[in-house]
């Protein structure tokens, strides 16, 4: 049970990145998702950085090939992700989203062969359905909204493909990297010397950063945007939150990831209480009743 922790830290660090890539979230600049990369990509480099000068971690550059598809596939799915927030309100997205962690979890399941207990089972489950169903009554809140102060919407990003797109490889990609990830762990934990979560850890934030001056140079020297640091407070916290949840979660995914894949996904509670409390965002009878339903899972899954 020891991974509960670590999973537990990268749930709420995580949710609280959610809310401040919301906050950072502009959509009225195109490039908003790639300055979103580059503040990602700057955090998680000094961090790696840091831990190498600072903590004397030997880092074997080998692994940033060895890590590079789980890496691949978590750095698309978030810039697709932060891609998406310029729709995530006029879409289905969150609900689709957040089932990546589910098919994640299936996905070890058949390929890994990770089992679970009875009350891990039921109580994915319910984490499972109660994070669906939040995104579905936030999707339904938003459409009430919308109504009440008559905004009128264009159909295609409603309904059409461009509102579908993003949430939907977001769940691939990121389900991909997931499942990419434990499979990582299983293969090289045979010649583990003691620092396999360190050295993905490590590889995973050097891509990033590689990312980041790639971003960089094609939107600032490129493309001549715009990009002052003093203007990227929320990017920047949001980077950090970011980076915290990547150093507790590999350790978690590392451990129990058919179970730890779907708990994860249920940042998005996080994310609804904190928007709740700094965004005044509402929150609806069914969205409390979700939420209880998540906890009630999360803490089956601590005493389990």
């Amino acid at each position: 049970m020891w991974w509960f922790i670590p999973a537990i830290v990268a749930t709420v660090a995580w949710g609280t990145a959610d809310l401040f890539y919301k906050k950072g979230a502009d959509p009225a600049d195109k490039y908003s998702y790639l300055k979103t990369v580059i503040m990602v990509g700057l955090v998680m480099g000094l961090h790696a950085v840091y831990v190498l000068l600072v903590e004397g971690i030997q880092y074997d550059p080998s692994y940033l090939i060895k890590y590079l598809p789980v890496s691949f596939f978590y750095i698309v799915s978030m810039a697709v992700g932060y891609a998406g927030l310029r729709f995530l309100e006029l879409s289905i997205s969150s609900p689709v989203q957040n089932s990546s962690g589910a098919i994640a979890g299936l996905l070890t399941f058949i390929f890994l062969g990770q089992t679970m207990t009875s009350i891990q089972f039921w109580a994915v489950a319910l984490i499972t359905v109660g994070v669906i169903l939040l995104g579905v009554f936030e999707h339904q809140l938003a459409e009430k909204e919308r109504l009440e102060n008559k905004e009128v919407v264009d159909r295609k990003y409603k309904y059409g493909a461009l509102a579908l797109i993003f949430p939907l490889l977001y769940a691939l990609l990121d389900s991909l990297g997931t499942f990419a990830d434990a499979w990582f762990f299983d293969f090289y934990a045979p010649v583990d010397d003691g620092t396999l979560e360190m050295q993905a850890n490590l590889s995973y934030e050097f891509t990033w950063l590689l990312v980041a001056v790639i971003a960089f140079v094609y939107v600032v020297m490129i493309k001549k945007q715009s990009f002052k640091f003093k203007d990227q407070k929320d990017r920047g916290l949001a980077a950090v939150f970011e980076t915290l949840g990547q150093f507790f979660y590999v350790y978690a995914i590392s451990s129990n990831a058919v179970v730890v894949a779907p708990m994860i996904s249920a940042y998005s509670v996080v994310s609804v209480i904190l928007s709740r409390i700094f965004l005044k965002e509402k929150l609806t009878t069914k969205q409390y009743l979700a939420i209880t339903a998540i906890i009630i899972g999360i803490i089956f899954l601590s005493i389990e």
